[in-house]
């Protein structure tokens, strides 16, 4: 796909007519009226002239604001996969003697132990029954502002009717969640390593993955990205698998690209390990992984809890798999992907002992010298362990942690310990798997490496709140109801480092009450502080714990990471292992802003705690101007979730920081108004803000500068300009680019609803002002 989005301008033409039943208006307001007073209020912001003070002011400055009232066939939102509520968060995954869950696709209904959560079909769903519906008349919606330039309020109707359409009746939103086809070439390996690969299955991930294919024969991990060669290798493979012969030109295309660029022995560790499942890699050449890792304390380096909690979660079941290297027959040889089918894995020199290369390269062929000498009982003992935190980790859905890769390999690691497939932990286990799958109206099957419902739900809030949307819509009351159904209030992995710390928090899935995340509990406290529900006592107890629990896992240097406190070990990432990506957790600069900015709708702008993360944030901008964004792309994300973050914390918009970052937005915006930034920014800084026009990004941008004041400035209005010009006729906005970030360049993320949520936030808060507006709440 280009970067123009389709029909861009029939949606500009679309934008500057007036929505039926709503009246317009000619100009901008910058107050919100009583439509969008929210309840329950924020506690005062305590402390803002002691934080200005330390921080600096600039003359005639603004203070602290006002209290405020893809690709393929899927629609544009993603709203294609219907997926049932989870039942009791409370009900036990399985009680001991309980038969097995039933056959998948189809699983155990709503509400029943266990949670299960069916999908199904929905080809770009209508509103009916399973949906909240549109917003039901005008009254829904708030009178135009006075000045609105034309079209932009149209173009907020519009997008603000879309995304109350794709609400479930149980008050969630989920889009689609893109990653690329690596997801789909392993669960057909997967199927095919446990031998329930079907014909059905097989055709469908075979549509979905040939129909990613490039036109030199090879795979990217994100649109208009670069090849890659073990998403090559990999998809290669799937289609070997799906019958596809060697000589059919997509193949021989794919094969001469990988034998030039390597073969096998140049691809990753975890593509190698799936090839030597089958025999098509030699054990004997990967790094060894000794199950006796989960033996070591949490203050050895290198423990399991050094490790980020996705690669905590796959690290421990490959310890299993590596300890017993299983063997498959293949089902046909691979030597057309070697660089030389006589030498597969040509002898590389190691690095010099006295760098960390070289350092941990020598301490892998120690590893592999224990092995043969590892004392049996020991590493039996290491291996039952690794058993039971597995067993222990499962959810009530069956999955683990929410996300697939750690459930495939704990899935093959409990089969290899003995677990029967029938036994419930793996029907659990297949069935959480099915889950993850996307079914497109063309008959391809899309694998999800994560599902993000609460994520999206709380995001889908805070727009629809910015956009004006009455606090006690019934829409918006729903979503809350089941955000607050979604609180964790157990204690997980995060306790190793917090044991005295008391849970409260959520995660970015429907199960995953091992791992809350704090940039998901940050998100869901601003969305219900927007909404006014009929049970605020049951709200602000809520809140309470989610912000202690938030301060709680703040790290020693004053900011926040995403799952675990001080998980800043040197050690992990220089493992041989370690090649698939980012595998440690340390604070960034989005989720440190999102907590900040939390922190200040909850009036504790002045908390020392606070202050010190206001602190790290302004330390950590770069020379240009912009931040890292950890989590989304990438300098235009960083940049969007700190410039809200610091001025609702009182930080001037005229302060150095603040102006510094405003002239970077500037200089990076497109000759079309939008801003856009490629994944290759976090290999290649020169590609910092540049990219083809988003509508996420292009929010994020607008986000930044609105909070700056410069909601007048020349950059603002091109930019809401071009939301409206792109917007469709539906209200939705189309994005094939990949504006997520699971790992920085390594694994890359199209969430199929930024590109509603955002445009509308920016919109919105155009429209009606920004929700901490000056001369309130100080």
């Amino acid at each position: 796909m280009t970067a123009t989005t389709d029909g861009s301008a029939e949606g500009a033409a679309a934008g500057s007519e007036s929505t039926p039943g709503l009246s317009a208006g000619p100009s901008v307001g910058r107050a919100r009226g009583p439509a969008a007073e929210a309840g329950p209020p924020p506690p005062p912001r305590a402390g803002l002239p002691a934080l200005q003070a330390e921080y600096g002011d600039a003359p005639g400055a603004v203070g602290p604001r006002a209290e405020y009232g893809p690709r393929g066939t899927p629609g544009s939102d993603g709203g294609r996969v219907r997926v049932t509520p989870p039942g009791d968060r409370s009900a036990p995954a399985r009680a001991p003697g309980a038969a097995p869950p039933g056959p998948a696709p189809e699983a155990d209904p709503p509400g029943e132990p266990g949670g299960r959560v069916r999908v199904s079909v929905l080809a770009d769903a209508p509103p009916g029954p399973h949906r909240v519906g549109p917003a039901r008349a005008a009254e829904d919606l708030p009178e135009p502002p006075d000045g609105a330039p034309p079209g932009v309020y149209e173009a907020t109707a519009r997008a603000t009717r879309h995304l109350l359409e794709r609400q479930d009746a149980e008050g969630w939103w989920k889009g689609d969640l893109e990653t690329n086809v690596t997801m789909d070439a392993e669960d057909l390996l997967l199927r095919q390593f446990l031998g329930i690969r079907d014909e059905a299955t097989t055709r469908a991930a075979a549509l979905f993955i040939r129909g990613e294919q490039r036109e030199d024969g090879t795979w990217a991990t994100f649109h208009g990205g670069p090849s890659e060669l073990s998403a090559t290798i990999e998809a290669y493979v799937a289609l070997r698998l799906a019958g596809d012969a060697p000589d059919a030109p997509h193949m021989a295309r794919a094969s001469a690209w990988i034998r030039a660029h390597g073969g096998i022995a140049a691809a990753r560790v975890f593509t190698r390990i799936w090839l030597a499942l089958f025999g098509w890699w030699n054990w004997d050449h990967l790094p060894e992984l000794p199950p006796e890792l989960v033996f070591l304390p949490s203050w050895v380096p290198l423990n399991i809890y050094d490790f980020g909690c996705w690669a905590r979660q796959t690290i421990v079941p490959l310890t299993v798999v590596s300890a017993l290297r299983p063997v498959r027959p293949a089902p046909f040889a691979l030597d057309e992907l070697h660089a030389d089918a006589r030498v597969p894995n040509p002898v590389k020199r190691l690095a010099p002992p006295t760098s960390w290369e070289g350092a941990f390269q020598r301490m892998d062929k120690a590893l592999h010298v224990y092995r043969r000498f590892a004392p049996r009982r020991l590493r039996k003992a290491a291996m039952a362990s690794a058993g039971r935190w597995i067993v222990e980790r499962q959810e009530n859905d069956g999955c683990w942690g929410g996300i697939q890769p750690p459930a495939v390999y704990s899935v093959i690691a409990l089969h290899l310990l003995g677990y029967d497939l029938r036994h419930p932990v793996m029907r659990a286990g297949l069935e959480s798997l099915d889950r993850f799958a996307v079914w497109r109206e063309d008959g391809a099957r899309m694998i999800e490496a994560c599902q993000s419902p609460v994520w999206d739900t709380c995001l889908a809030a805070i727009a629809l709140a910015d956009a004006g949307l009455r606090p006690d819509h019934p829409a918006l009351v729903k979503a809350a109801d089941w955000m607050l159904g979604e609180e964790i209030t157990r204690s997980g992995d995060w306790a190793v480092r917090r044991p005295g710390l008391a849970p409260g928090g959520w995660a970015f899935e429907f199960h995953n009450d091992t791992y809350p995340d704090i940039d998901d509990t940050a998100e869901v406290v601003l969305a219900l502080r927007r909404i006014r529900h009929p049970d605020p006592a049951r709200v602000e107890a809520a809140i309470a714990r989610g912000v202690s629990w938030n301060l709680g896992m703040q790290s020693k240097n004053g900011a926040w990471g995403a799952f675990d406190a001080d998980n800043t070990s040197p050690f992990p990432n220089k493992l041989p292992f370690c090649d698939f990506g980012e595998v440690i957790d340390p604070p960034s600069a989005d989720v440190t802003a999102h907590v900040v900015e939390m922190l200040a709708f909850e009036g504790r702008a002045g908390d020392a705690r606070t202050r010190r993360g206001i602190a790290w944030l302004l330390a950590e901008q770069e020379p240009n101007g912009a931040w890292f964004g950890r989590w989304g792309t990438n300098y235009v994300y960083g940049t969007g979730s700190v410039l809200p973050a610091l001025t609702a914390a009182g930080i001037a918009p005229g302060h150095p920081s603040i102006r510094r970052a405003v002239r970077w937005l500037e200089t990076v915006q497109n000759e079309d108004g939008g801003w856009g930034e490629d994944q290759r920014s976090y290999k290649d800084p020169s590609w910092a803000g540049k990219g083809a026009s988003t509508a996420s990004q292009t929010a994020w941008a607008l986000m930044a500068l609105l909070s700056a004041g410069e909601r007048d400035g020349k950059a603002v209005e091109r930019g809401i300009a071009h939301l409206v010009e792109t917007q469709r006729e539906d209200g939705s906005w189309d994005e094939p680019y990949f504006t997520g970030t699971g790992f920085p360049w390594d694994f890359s993320i199209n969430y199929h609803l930024y590109r509603q949520v955002f445009p509308l936030t920016a919109l919105g808060r155009y429209l009606y002002g920004e929700p901490l507006a000056a001369g309130v709440g100080v």
